[in-house]
């Protein structure tokens, strides 16, 4: 199928007049005709289009497998004749370049089309001047495919950087997948190639066809796609945005409040798997409603960025700046968050920038040599994946990244990304043995490359999108993970405290009689807990894998796992720090998550002889975050030491905890857990004096929860600084100031 240009009219009677040229234009030098045929040259609008010569204009197209190519000017045909190998010339009898269009004859007609090669590059000397220094904050607007109108005539602008390619061509559905007619032109020292389309538009599945140096040749997918077809087929997709957003009051209001000062519930999700089978834009009729009603404030997505093994979760990308096609196109999902707007729940997408699978088709060796990855093979395979690592220090590979993260922040208005990975980063003998790695230039293990990558990202992401908050998944003792940037830190808004989830979930895993043993992890956190802004996680990675899910972590029978598992979600959403819990562990489902089925959705239907007890979890964890949110003690002095008291930390025989933490101005909450399976009455625990009374405001142990209903239902007043309450089994207990 030839190209065609939609811009033009349908050729109309009667036939034009027709020119008989004298004859071909002058013949090419046999090294320049042989690059070109053969996809190797750098400058083909050098060669192809029209040039001036002594006696005329001359004019020469590239169109393998037609039977005839005919210049139109003025109405005038101007045939070409066969040079070979695809190639068609003349020479126009005119004394400057004509408007012309070319009229290509297959066997099934005639068509008309612009000739790419009569266009000046549609690219600017900006956008290769901020390309070239790794400062393009948009480079999705310079590289890629941009539907356009140029030089008068709609098409589509295709570049795609390649600096060690001989020569990168287009090919794509509109030439049978053969880029011989449509090669780019080289941008300079940029690395940037460069062709425009006329008549291709949105829905065109193209690829980018590169010579290596080694005169390799294959088809690539592009970097910059911003839609990719549906897995497992390969090819990237001309789009544009249509998408009229409505949410416009949620971002202005967005940065109002720091979020380490606001409150911050976060829900985990896996799209494709949360209801099996719905669009973006069917979840976007139920997921918001369910977060909302669950009292989240924020959904976090697993990647949603395209990744052609679903099995990965979306953690092996190939498309940084395409969604994943399984559920929709690109304005479908922007359809997806801002219905979560609009119910007033904020989107965290989590990112990847650690790494990417070796799929031929995709990033790897790009232009047949390392690119994207670095050319130092100790550093460029992930050694737990299998994957490549990106090239921090390069350049442009920073800037791919670092405008990656504003593309999502501006582009879907997403409110967060969660970074993936970051230790594997941070450290150049992460997973690596001695003989593995090179020490850094200081000597150290420290990637530096990296840091400098994540402080760029940083900062640029909180200075182009204001209220949006960074997350880290950093697994080590890093020093500054959440400090500024400009004080040396990593930049990052909140961090993910790993430590805290496996020590509370080591306590948790003991039978009750064996707890006094291990008190100390849960007391450890606090010792810690002000260093960095944390993140308190139950994600995925905790529910799968034979981890089993949170409430089968739990020792003894059916009810008392209910109540660890309770009593622990209690305890977690006191604690400092905020919160996340992954999806099914708020209904306690029993089976530990597969992506094949999502959560297991029928223990809550009414024919289920058990729906009660999940509906009860349920119901505590809407509650939790209810009560969380109307509780400014539990959030606004989150990173503040003053905001947090221990009460009891040593009652290790007990397996009690208590403590308080305080709201800016003061009013306070205390929060007790029994994690010993016995009611302990007349419990007698230091309380301030300056509360007149407090009162049980929930209670992991109520009846409606699922529990023996053992609670404190009137008012405990102070006696000699202290209070005594009765503490149910297995249970969180929060108690606030009765009103005066």
């Amino acid at each position: 199928m030839a190209l065609r240009d939609t811009s033009l009219p349908e050729p109309s009677a009667p036939t034009p007049a027709v020119h008989r040229p004298g004859g071909a234009a002058p013949p090419l030098d046999p090294g320049d005709r042989d690059r070109l045929l053969n996809g190797s040259h750098h400058d083909p609008h050098a060669l192809l289009g029209a040039h001036p010569v002594p006696g005329g204009i001359a004019l020469r197209a590239l169109r393998p497998f037609a039977e005839s190519v005919t210049a139109l000017v003025d109405g005038v045909r101007h045939p070409l004749v066969s040079e070979g190998g695809g190639l068609f010339s003349a020479v126009l009898p005119c004394a400057e370049i004509p408007v012309y269009t070319l009229l290509i004859s297959y066997g099934d007609g005639e068509r008309e089309t612009h000739d790419p090669y009569r266009f000046l590059p549609a690219l600017g000397e900006l956008d290769l001047h901020l390309i070239r220094e790794g400062r393009h904050e948009q480079l999705w607007r310079a590289l890629g495919a941009e539907p356009m109108v140029h030089e008068g005539v709609a098409g589509t602008r295709f570049t795609v950087w390649a600096p060690n390619a001989r020569g990168v061509r287009v090919a794509g559905d509109f030439c049978h997948w053969d880029g011989t007619a449509f090669p780019m032109r080289s941008l300079g020292a940029s690395g940037v190639w460069e062709l425009f389309l006329p008549g291709i538009g949105e829905g065109t599945r193209y690829k980018f066809e590169i010579t290596s140096q080694y005169g390799g040749r294959f088809l690539k997918a592009d970097p910059m796609a911003r839609e990719t077809e549906l897995p497992p087929d390969t090819a990237s997709v001309v789009t544009r945005s249509r998408y009229e957003w409505g949410d416009q009051e949620w971002l202005a209001h967005r940065a109002d409040t720091p979020v380490h000062e606001a409150p911050f519930s976060v829900y985990e999700v896996h799209l494709p798997s949360w209801r099996p089978g719905l669009t973006y834009r069917q979840l976007a009729e139920e997921l918001p409603a369910y977060v909302k009603d669950m009292g989240f404030t924020h959904v976090e997505l697993m990647p949603v960025a395209a990744h052609p093994f679903s099995g990965s979760w979306g953690y092996q990308v190939t498309s940084y700046y395409a969604p994943t096609p399984r559920l929709g196109g690109p304005d479908d999902f922007r359809y997806f968050v801002d219905s979560c707007h609009r119910a007033g729940i904020g989107v965290i997408m989590d990112w990847v920038p650690a790494h990417f699978p070796k799929d031929d088709w995709a990033l790897a060796r790009f232009d047949g040599d390392p690119l994207y990855e670095p050319g130092n093979a100790q550093r460029a395979e992930h050694p737990d994946w299998g994957t490549y690592e990106f090239d921090f220090g390069r350049t442009e590979v920073r800037n791919f990244l670092v405008a990656n993260a504003v593309y999502w922040c501006e582009e879907f208005h997403i409110d967060g990304l969660r970074v993936d990975a970051v230790a594997s980063m941070l450290y150049l003998d992460y997973s690596r043995e001695d003989g593995e790695w090179s020490p850094n230039a200081y000597g150290g293990r420290e990637d530096l490359a990296a840091m400098t990558f994540l402080q760029e990202m940083n900062a640029t992401v909180y200075r182009r999108a204001p209220g949006v908050v960074t997350i880290a998944e950093e697994s080590t003792a890093w020093g500054g993970v959440t400090q500024p940037t400009d004080s040396g830190g990593l930049g990052f808004g909140l961090k993910w405290n790993m430590g805290w989830m496996h020590d509370s979930l080591q306590y948790m895993s003991k039978e009750p009689v064996h707890r006094k043993y291990h008190h100390h992890d849960m007391t450890f956190s606090m010792v810690y807990a002000y260093s960095e802004n944390y993140v308190l996680p139950i994600s995925h990675d905790e529910v799968v894998h034979g981890k089993q899910a949170l409430v089968t972590k739990m020792p003894g029978d059916w009810w008392q796992r209910r109540a660890n598992h309770r009593a622990y979600l209690g305890f977690m959403w006191a604690h400092p720090g905020k919160q996340l819990l992954f999806m099914g562990q708020e209904f306690a489902q029993g089976g530990e998550w597969s992506e094949a089925h999502g959560p297991e959705w029928w223990l809550l239907d009414d024919g289920y002889c058990a729906a009660g007890d999940h509906r009860g979890v349920q119901a505590l964890v809407r509650d939790l975050n209810t009560r969380y949110r109307h509780s400014p003690a539990l959030w606004q002095r989150d990173t503040d030491p003053s905001g947090f008291r221990w009460v009891a930390c040593d009652s290790a025989d007990d397996n009690v905890f208590a403590f308080l933490r305080y709201a800016a101005d003061g009013s306070p909450l205390l929060a007790v857990s029994n994690f010993s399976p016995v009611v302990r009455h007349d419990y007698r625990l230091w309380a301030p004096d300056d509360v007149v009374a407090w009162q049980e405001v929930l209670n992991t142990d109520a009846a409606r929860y699922g529990g023996s209903d053992v609670t404190n239902p009137h008012p405990v007043k102070p006696e000699d600084d202290h209070i005594r309450l009765t503490l149910p089994p297995l249970a969180t207990v929060w108690l606030a100031p009765v009103p005066v």
